[in-house]
């Protein structure tokens, strides 16, 4: 039976108390599920090659693949300051992410509007995030009888001791729609795989790269945005959107709370 893994990337943060500033009312989680056999047979070696090709990636100093600093043309991106370079770089980019094969899931939560409905107890916002994401991806591996675990990104000491606490919590208790059993029967680990950027994890690179259009494309649906979208997000929205978990021609892997 085929595996599967869903690598998490989160934009914002869980603090209800700064969810006045727009720039910091929503929370989002974007989930990337990837088969292991296809990360390990084209996605690893196709990025790896992709980096090499452009930003001189080594494999005893490997360049991860960081939105914010490509988009700045910061670090190890700072070629990318020749719009020739970028030009070939993003037609390189947009292509494999139109290739690659992947089901995108994103849960963005409006922080203000939860905070004002659960006044007098308000549920831990990445929690909620996680635990409506884990329920997609529940119903996701259970209409392809498939089993599957689920990777983050490392953000170190407290942050992720509270990742892997919320995801034991939702093993060990389900949720109002899917039931402990459930997660148990489709989730091969009862522990969150938490993994620092410098490990070079490609699936943790494809969320990075996405996170931050999947929720811009949520808020814009929402009229949250408040901007228009960055180049290289308009860009990429139509590839986003056919990655979409869909049934019938609905989409089931976005969602705003």
């Amino acid at each position: 039976m085929t595996k599967y893994r869903l690598y998490i990337d989160e934009v914002g943060n869980s603090d209800v108390n700064s969810s006045d500033n727009p720039n910091h009312r929503f929370l989002s989680l974007t989930g990337v599920i990837i088969s292991l056999e296809y990360v390990s047979e084209t996605l690893n070696s196709d990025m790896e090659e992709f980096k090499k090709k452009h930003v001189g990636s080594h494999p005893d100093e490997p360049v991860i693949l960081h939105r914010k600093e490509i988009m700045n043309a910061l670090d190890d991106f700072r070629v990318l300051a020749d719009p020739q370079k970028r030009a070939e770089f993003d037609d390189d980019l947009v292509s494999l992410l139109k290739r690659w094969q992947y089901t995108l899931l994103t849960v963005c939560l409006d922080k203000k509007n939860h905070k004002d409905t659960y006044s007098t107890w308000i549920y831990d916002p990445y929690h909620y995030c996680l635990a409506v994401l884990l329920e997609r991806y529940n119903y996701w591996l259970n209409r392809h009888s498939c089993h599957g675990d689920v990777m983050a990104e490392s953000r170190g000491g407290k942050a992720d001791m509270r990742l892997k606490n919320s995801f034991n919590n939702l093993w060990n208790k389900g949720t109002d729609y899917v039931g402990a059993d459930q997660f148990q029967k489709s989730l091969t680990s009862s522990q969150l795989k938490v993994k620092m950027k410098t490990a070079n994890i490609s699936g943790l690179q494809l969320a990075d790269l996405l996170a931050f259009p999947c929720r811009a494309q949520i808020l814009a649906e929402q009229g949250y945005l408040g901007k228009e979208y960055e180049r290289f997000t308009k860009r990429i929205l139509p590839i986003i959107e056919e990655k979409y978990d869909k049934r019938e021609g609905k989409i089931y892997g976005k969602k705003f709370i």
